[in-house]
């Protein structure tokens, strides 16, 4: 007689892990879920209950704004009056550090009603320290050539003009190109930037313009005409 097997059981199988922690992230995410529902539904509820609370915070919001642009306001007022009487020494632009040259080159600018007028010097500039965009509608591209030893420094060359020249205009769209220094100014440089219309703003022309109250372009020679219409033109 030939025996029967027995009949084999089918295993039932398990989930696998990757499954059991998708449902357990689930689980975990609905029971946020419902608490955070619950917590606004209590909120909101005592905010009906309470309105006069949320009048308070309005009001206190409103205040707080109020405040806010009150003082953006009374900071812009200082800044303007601050830049109206902008004066620099030679000495002062002489002790400076190189960085913060520029930046007074930048202060002068916009002293001078340039209001857009930023610092972008550093690790590649591109020949570029200072840009501005005058009241007349042109662009200033400014490289900044600071001397600690001032008139006794090296001086301006003309490799220092012609890295102003190759990129002032093309690169950044210059209508004025100038090169500021407290130092002196070589004379082929001088003449390099006359062929090239460059402009040169040396130490007796930074002493005249950092410590009165003539803009810049008043004190150069050849500066571009406006490029629209106001009521400097």
């Amino acid at each position: 007689m030939t025996r029967r097997r027995p009949p084999t059981r089918r295993r039932t199988r398990r989930p696998s892990k990757r499954r059991q922690q998708r449902d357990a992230q689930l689980v975990g995410f609905l029971m946020v879920a419902a608490a955070l529902i619950t917590l606004v539904v209590m909120v909101v509820n005592w905010l009906l209950a309470h309105w006069w609370v949320l009048l308070v915070a309005l009001v206190l919001a409103v205040l707080a704004g109020v405040g806010w642009l009150y003082n953006r306001q009374q900071q812009a007022r200082w800044e303007a009056v601050r830049a109206q009487g902008l004066r620099y020494a030679l000495s002062d632009l002489d002790a400076l550090h190189y960085a913060t040259f520029e930046e007074a080159v930048r202060d002068l600018m916009r002293r001078d009603g340039c209001r857009d007028a930023q610092r972008v010097g550093g690790g590649g500039d591109r020949g570029a320290d200072v840009k501005a965009t005058d009241p007349l509608g042109r662009r200033w591209v400014i490289q900044c050539k600071h001397r600690r030893h001032g008139a006794r420094g090296a001086a301006v060359g003309t490799p220092d003009l012609q890295v102003l020249n190759g990129t002032a205009r093309p690169v950044h769209g210059a209508d004025v190109a100038v090169i500021v220094t407290n130092g002196r100014v070589t004379a082929p440089a001088v003449d390099f930037a006359r062929q090239q219309r460059l402009h040169v703003v040396d130490r007796q022309t930074l002493a005249v313009w950092a410590s009165g109250s003539r803009p810049l372009w008043e004190l150069l020679r050849a500066v571009p005409p406006p490029r629209r219409p106001t009521s400097l033109s």
